[in-house]
């Protein structure tokens, strides 16, 4: 194959740069690959078996299948799941059969293995039974439904875990040395700013080094020395909103009032902002759609009816369309306006939010997870549930959140309303969980 002019000078990603060619240069995966841990043993004494690799993206998966390939004395054969067909395998088990007369073995990858079809998977069977080759496999999605389960029987399932902050910040000190060594520039950066790249990658190595490696090329550089600021990291981690809609400023400032109206409880207010967004020619589901909003943002549970009244208007406005549904809209908007107020349900959300984007999402407890198959049994998911309606207070004291996050209080239920009976039930249950160790 021809090679173009131009091929050795556009540069690999870090990531690829960086990819660890010694079990012992392999972040995270301690539960694994840490001493004396089977997998590891398995690799160094060359006794390798067909194994799936299950994780998630970036945490290691083609890593530890590429050490393999350079520790093993076998013959490694990587295949494509997207370019791969039925005759492109058998050709490739058959030279195996071939090779394993002669005492060789053959070691066969497959990323992605989920995206194999049963026809694709079955093609590997015979050769795997055999023992012609060892199949390893790496997958994002669950095996226990994407792959077959007589190739899955004769495969033993290493489960990935996401990388934890630490293992990630350790990765990111190791790339600005790296970063020095490759690039003869020495890297400038603090440790909150890899902290925060770290927490932003949420367990995947492959989406640190990207980030990383864009803060470092939107450094400033001086001399040899690049200069990665916060607000740089910043700008790389930064999720940017999308625009609802694209009319004038007016447009926002009129929805803005209607929603202020109705949320200090001003009926005519709120009518008359209506009027105004109809009668200019507004959509009546744009506005059905923030009354919605609005009933659960503003009212909550002070008054449950309040969304079931925001969706039936909604509906009439998509049933029969304006004018008609203008006195639908206004039965809606002057109900929201004088019912009682409570933002517990925006609050509750907001919290939960935050610490949904700003720390690292644990798995969920296994106690909670559903084992519906032996891998996912075996792997303790769903050990030890308790089912609340088969208890005599329809409670437990059962741990639903990640350990990271126990004890956090979202929900603050204000007295409102309706929702004082919330908050009254609320509290029963908190003390009934204290009472009980939870």
């Amino acid at each position: 194959m021809q090679m173009s002019m131009f091929e050795n000078s556009v540069p690999r990603p870090l990531a690829a740069r960086m990819r660890p060619r010694t079990l012992n240069e392999i972040v995270g995966q301690k539960h694994l690959l840490g001493e004396g841990k089977v997998l590891r043993r398995i690799i160094e004494q060359d006794k390798v078996s067909s194994m799936i690799f299950w994780g998630p993206p970036g945490t290691g998966k083609t890593t530890i299948a590429n050490v393999i390939a350079a520790q093993t004395k076998a013959r490694f054969i990587n295949f494509s799941a997207v370019t791969s067909g039925i005759k492109e395998i058998r050709a490739v088990m058959n030279e195996a059969e071939t090779n394993r007369s002669f005492g060789e073995k053959t070691i066969v990858f497959v990323d992605e293995i989920h995206r194999f079809n049963k026809a694709q998977q079955d093609a590997f069977l015979p050769f795997v039974e055999r023992g012609s080759i060892i199949l390893i496999g790496a997958t994002t999605e669950n095996p226990s439904f994407e792959v077959n389960g007589a190739l899955l029987s004769r495969c033993k399932v290493f489960v990935l875990k996401p990388l934890s902050a630490d293992d990630i910040y350790e990765l990111l000190t190791r790339a600005a040395k790296k970063w020095h060594e490759l690039e003869k520039q020495t890297v400038d950066i603090e440790e909150r700013a890899l902290r925060m790249i770290a927490r932003f990658a949420n367990g995947d190595a492959r989406t640190a080094l990207s980030t990383f490696e864009m803060a470092v090329l939107n450094g400033d550089l001086h001399g040899d020395t690049v200069t990665v600021s916060i607000e740089t990291v910043e700008e790389c981690t930064s999720r940017k909103a999308l625009l609802y809609d694209k009319d004038g400023e007016e447009h926002y400032n009129i929805i803005s009032a209607l929603h202020k109206s109705m949320r200090n409880s001003d009926p005519d207010a709120a009518v008359y902002w209506l009027a105004r967004m109809l009668e200019a020619g507004e959509d009546p589901l744009y506005v059905a759609r923030r009354v919605v909003r609005f009933a659960s943002e503003d009212v909550g549970l002070s008054d449950p009816r309040a969304l079931e009244i925001a969706v039936a208007a909604y509906q009439a406005c998509h049933f029969i369309g304006m004018p008609e549904c203008s006195v639908h809209l206004t039965e809606a908007v002057i109900y929201m306006s004088l019912a009682p107020k409570s933002n517990a349900m925006d609050v509750a959300y907001h919290l939960a939010k935050t610490d949904a984007l700003e720390t690292i999402s644990d798995p969920v407890p296994l106690v909670i997870r559903n084992g519906v198959t032996k891998l996912m049994r075996d792997e303790g998911y769903g050990k030890g549930y308790i089912y609340a309606h088969n208890t005599k207070d329809k409670l437990s004291d059962m741990q639903c959140l990640p350990d990271s996050l126990l004890g956090r209080e979202y929900y603050r239920p204000t007295e409102e309303g309706l929702e004082g009976r919330f908050k009254e039930r609320l509290l029963k249950i908190k003390q009934w969980k204290k009472e009980h160790g939870a």
